[in-house]
Parts: structure tokens; sequence; C-alpha cells
């Protein structure tokens, strides 16, 4: 059951402050903070108080064709309930799907690339490869975001060196603004062989282009992605042209509400890889907010991880439509600049995480004797059946409220779930034709639902070389708790936490979010380690960062840089991040111990110096996580009957309101709150954290 969909809802909870992990101002002590993350069905918000350290949270129906009202709605209700006037924020958290839903649905500004003369088709040539899961004979390559109509060329030639071979002509930028008149487009993508190595031939036709096409967005590769591969790189940046005027209409709605209601505060944007930027670094490289939401999630859950003194976790974060699995090791959050955004890759940093269409309305079907579940969702109109809005598919969430696992209803009484609806469906579309009782499908259903989670995660983990066996599962989102257990028995995983808030973490993670940049490029010429040559890079990198630090408002005690540097062996098509340990040999040995970590192996085989990146990131103020007083133990609200495999039992049913302090409970049982309801089978027992995490172990 997702937690987004439902009605106008508000909640409040008191909490007195933890240990601050980084020191706080005392002016953001006293202003209150504020965080919206906008899906495609609901909108949640926490506001929380720094100073008193409690918390409010709200929920609200999204509105798509202008998400800036619903930002503003969730706030007043925020503050509505908190009794609390809006001057007094002083700081506005913001994850969006905006830019995400542009380019899976193609609504982007209509984009034309300027590129070197001869490589107009480096879009259609693409890569070799095909996506893993496809037929080899019957895959058919996607539209590109650009046709060839709309690719312009330009002579100029700069060498893989950096060395000019060819100098800029006038005349062919001449011609290609004249056809970019003509082809009225919205937004142009700059991307010029060997850019990264040499960024003055492009830097030049970017001027040329902003100056003599006002009101058309202009992105520049060196602006986007300064790194090797013209693939990847021209998909980067025509990417980020194309919803480049959106976003920036939406930044500019967005601020101008908060102004009419009174809120001065800065607004900041959750970025793809873990951290939040400012409006406008977002203007400029709209691109980078394209795993927003997901990405919120994954730092809420590693903060409070961390609060539980859990370091190494897998997080599964299961919402209406997907299912979204990444894993932290020792508190890093990973990144990866293979990522990909619908049909296409995407090779900015983003948080590696895998995700899959698995959620509470994920459909299930029979074709050809075959049941499957997903990846199409029921979404929010008409909903599973059990929501009584007209939908007849049985979905995830109708397999919950036919085997018990959902009360009636949901939100505080405010959702009523209709059991019989969700019967009909499940009989109608799975049990008979497959000669089934409605538990029996209804459990086929999770089982397999399960089962793709299973797939998912062991991308994650045991793809990368982790064993799952030795991480803490993460549950969230408004379907996580019900799946946490298990999924986790079938990774062989003995430990599951349950943030306090599951259904809204993705909203309070951007509270547990720093400021991040990410500065890189390739180098002339990839080969041996040339440390005197990685000096001069990074200092260069730094001084860029130093400019986005300033830029932001981060004070020095604050600003935090990473050395990263891009290994591979040579001859290999990709390359390994690993931490620049401060010289070459010793670089060298962690990219061994990386690539024996992955793979499995190393190789008797030079070690290749492609490309150095500079982590930045700016402290932001700590979260107050709450803190649970003791209570008497934990007691029960109602029982209520599951129908288990073994046969129905009948289950305690907890108010997770009512929880303190190390109460602890054994399952069977069932947990409810306002944005999610936990399934704890038999065979598991719960502790209740003092930061008001639910701490479930396998017997």
């Amino acid at each position: 059951m997702s937690s987004r969909d439902s009605s106008v809802t508000a909640h409040s909870s008191s909490a007195t402050p933890s240990p601050a992990r980084r020191q706080r101002s005392a002016t953001a002590a006293r202003s209150l903070a504020v965080a919206v993350d906008i899906g495609g069905t609901f909108t949640d918000v926490t506001l929380q108080d720094p100073s008193s350290g409690r918390a409010w949270r709200a929920k609200t129906p999204s509105i798509p064709a202008d998400p800036s009202q619903a930002f503003l709605t969730g706030v007043r209700l925020a503050l509505e309930e908190a009794a609390r006037e809006s001057e007094e924020i002083g700081r506005v958290l913001h994850g969006t799907t905006v830019a995400t839903n542009m380019i899976l649905e193609r609504k982007g500004a209509s984009t034309a690339l300027v590129t070197t003369a001869g490589f107009r088709h480096v879009l259609e040539i693409g890569r070799q490869d095909i996506p893993r899961r496809v037929n080899l004979y019957a895959w058919v390559k996607p539209k590109r975001p650009v046709p060839a109509s709309r690719i312009l060329e330009i002579r100029e030639r700069i060498g893989a060196g950096g060395v000019v071979l060819e100098e800029l002509d006038e005349a062919s930028v001449d011609a290609a603004i004249a056809a970019l008149r003509k082809l009225e487009v919205e937004a142009v993508a700059v991307c010029l062989l060997h850019a990264f190595a040499n960024p003055a031939h492009e830097r030049r036709v970017a001027e040329r282009l902003r100056g003599a096409l006002p009101g058309v967005a202009v992105t520049a590769s060196t602006d986007v992605l300064p790194v090797v591969r013209e693939y990847e790189r021209s998909l980067a940046t025509i990417l980020n042209a194309s919803v480049m005027p959106g976003i920036a209409s939406y930044v500019g709605r967005l601020e101008e509400r908060l102004a009419d209601a009174k809120i001065s505060a800065p607004l900041l944007l959750m970025q793809s890889n873990g951290g939040v930027a400012g409006a406008r670094t977002i203007r400029r490289a709209p691109a980078l907010t394209v795993l927003s939401g997901p990405a919120a999630g994954v730092v809420g859950a590693r903060d409070i991880a961390a609060t539980c003194g859990v370091r190494d976790i897998i997080t599964v974060d299961i919402g209406g439509t997907s299912a979204d699995i990444a894993l932290i090791k020792g508190g890093e959050i990973s990144l990866t600049q293979h990522g990909q955004i619908g049909e296409w890759p995407l090779s900015l940093p983003m948080v590696d995480m895998v995700t899959i269409g698995a959620g509470g309305g994920s459909i299930a079907k029979v074709t050809s004797g075959t049941l499957t579940v997903g990846p199409h969702s029921a979404g929010a109109a008409p909903g599973p059946a059990c929501y009584g809005r007209g939908g007849s598919e049985a979905t995830v969430t109708d397999a919950h409220v036919v085997l018990g696992h959902l009360p009636e209803s949901l939100l505080a009484g405010r959702m009523t779930l209709d059991r019989s609806l969700a019967e009909a469906a499940i009989r109608n579309e799975i049990a008979e034709p497959l000669g089934l009782t409605v538990d029996e499908a209804a459990r086929g259903m999770l089982a397999i639902l399960d089962s793709n989670m299973v797939g998912a995660t062991r991308v994650v983990s045991v793809e990368r070389g982790h064993d799952p066996r030795d991480f803490t599962l993460v549950a969230f989102g408004g379907a996580g708790p019900l799946h946490g257990c298990s999924l986790a028995a079938l990774l062989g995983i003995e430990k599951v936490l349950v943030p306090p808030a599951p259904g809204v973490l993705c909203a309070e993670g951007l509270l547990a979010a720093d400021l991040k940049g990410e500065f890189s490029r390739t180098l002339a010429k990839s080969g041996e380690i040339d440390e005197e040559n990685v000096e001069i890079v990074y200092a260069e990198l730094e001084a860029e960062a130093k400019s986005w630090f300033e830029e932001e408002g981060v004070a020095t005690a604050d600003r935090r840089e990473v050395r990263v540097a891009l290994l591979r062996y040579h001859g290999q098509g990709g390359e390994l991040a690993v931490r620049w340990a401060g010289d070459g040999a010793s670089t060298e040995a962690e990219f061994s111990k990386a690539h024996s970590a992955l793979y499995g192996f190393t190789l008797d085989a030079p070690i290749e110096l492609v490309t150095l990146r500079i982590e930045a990131s700016g402290r932001m103020p700590a979260p107050v996580r709450e803190k649970l007083g003791r209570a008497g133990g934990a007691r029960a609200v109602a029982t209520r009957q599951v129908r288990f495999a073994g046969g129905p039992r009948d289950v305690e049913v907890f108010d997770r309101e009512t929880f303190g302090a190390g109460d602890r409970f054994a399952g069977p049982a069932l947990v409810t709150q306002l944005d999610a309801t936990t399934l704890v089978p038999p065979g598991w027992r719960g502790e209740v954290h003092a930061s008001g995490a639910l701490l479930l172990r396998r017997e």
C-alpha cells in the first residue's frame, strides 16, 4: 500500500534533540526547516523545529499541471498543524520528479544539437551493447532524443590531447545560428569533439548562440559532463538542455509562490548524487535532479540507521509504482556514473541504485497460464480495486488486503479499504484462471513481487561483491514495511530496520542531506599516473569547487573536499572510481583492491588514470531525530486475523504511537501508523529504539 494514495493529512510528533553530529549555527537552530518531496500522486511535507526537536508531517495531493501549488499547500498544512508562521522558516528543501517526468514522458523542450563536422551521427550509432534483459533479435533501437534533422555541424577540430587541429570557423557558426532560427527550437545542446580536453571552441560557440538566440536555453557539455565518451556526453547535454526551460519556469514559479507566502528562506533542491544544491545550480544543470526523490530516501535511511548504530545497510523503498534499492557500506553512499533514465544512459554522478516496477499498485496478470506482477501499475486513478475508485485489476495492495495485512481503514480513518472488491479482483483475474483459491493467488502475487525485488537486491549487493547477509535491511516507503521481513528472509538477512516515519522518509531525508557538487575532468591523455600533472588538474578542479562554495554561501569551516580518481586496466572499456590516496602507487593499490572486490580478480596489466574528480560538500545543520521516552511495555490495541501459508492466525495489532523506547513484541504482529503498516511474521521479534525506529530480528 503506497503512503501516497491518501486524502490530505497532517501529523505531528514530539522529540528531544539527540547529540548533533555536526555544528549548527545559532541562526539555523532558531529557524524552522521544511522539506517537501513531490511524488506522482501525493506531496509529502516534514516541518521541523531544531530548537525544540518537534516535527510535523503533512500530505496533500500532487498537482501535475503545477507541482508548486501542492508544494505550498503542503507547507501551509504543516504550519497550521504546528501553529507557526511562515516567516519562521529558515530553510526550504525540495525533492522533485519534474525533470524525471519530462524526460520519461518526452515532454521536454524542442532541442537541437550542435557538434563537430563529421560527428552528426554519434547519437544514431550509439553503443554496440543492448539492454541486458531484451531479446537480441527482437530489440529495436529506441528513437533518439534529437533527430538528425536538428543536428547541426560546425567546422573545428580539437585533438584528444587538447591541441587545436583546426581553428573554429566562425562562418559555420553563423550558418548554424541561421538554421536554428528556422528550426525554432527552444533549447540547444553544444557538444564538440574532445571539448573536455580543451573547452575553448565549445565555450565560444555557446557564447555566440546565447547572444544570437535570446530566449533559447543553451547548454555546453563542459558545463554538464566534461569527461570522455562522445555518445554519453552528448546525451547528458541534450537531456539537460531539453529540461532546462521547464525547470527554470518551475523553479521561478516556486520562488514566486514562496515569496507570496512570506517565506524568504533559500530554496535548496535535492540532486541525484544525494546532496542538495541552490536554485541557481539547478537552473544551470537541471539533469542533476533526475533521481531527486529516491536519492533523498537513501540519505534518510542512512541517517536513521546511523542513529541506531548501524552503518552497513541495504535500503528498500517500495511505493505505489516502483521499488528503489541501494546498498550503503560503512555509512558511505555509493555513486555511479553509469546510471540510466528511461531508455537513455545518463553518466552524471548519481546514487548507485536499482529501480524496478514493483509497488503497491503493481498489477498482476495471467498470460498464457503464467502469473506476472508489474511493472505496470494501477497508479492513483483508478488505483487498486480495494480503493473503490473503479479499479478492477488485481494489485499487490489487493493481495495484502485479502490476506489481512492491512486494516479496514488507513490514515486515521480517512481512507477505507474494501476487502470484497479486492477478493473479487483477485478471484476473477488470477485465482480462477489458475485454478487456485483467492488466498493462494494472493500469496503467489506477493511471492513473485518479493522474488523480483530479490533479483534487484542482488544487483546492488552480490554483483558488486557484497554478501547481503552482512547487512541490515532498511524498509521504507508506503509498502516497504509490509515486505521487509519476507524479503530479508529470502536474502538470508537477520535484521530489518523500519524508520519512524517510513512513508515520508524521502521528505525527511532532505533534512539530512548536505550541499554537494562534483567537478570532473578527463585527462588529455590516459596512461601512467603523472603525479605532477595530477596536482595541477586537482588544483584547477578545487578552484571550481571554491567558486561553487562561494556561490552557495558555504562557510569555510563547513567545506569538505574529497579527491577521486577513475582508473582502468589498459584495454578496458570502463573505469572504477577510488579515492586518491595521495600518490600514484597507493591509488593504484586501492584500484586493485576495488577491482578484486567487484570482479573477483586482478590483471597483470598496466593501470591507466583516465579522469579526476573533486567531490565537494557543504555541511548543513543536523536533523533532530525523535527520541522516545520509556514506556511500560508494548500493548496491543486490537487483534486481527491474518491468513498465513500455514493457516489463519489471530495476530496482535500495535499502534506505533503508543510505543516507548525499549518496548519489545513478538511476531506474528501488525504495527500500524499514519503513513505505513509493518508486517512482522512468525519467527520475528521487534524492539523499539530510542530514535523511534523498529528493529526487527529473526529468532
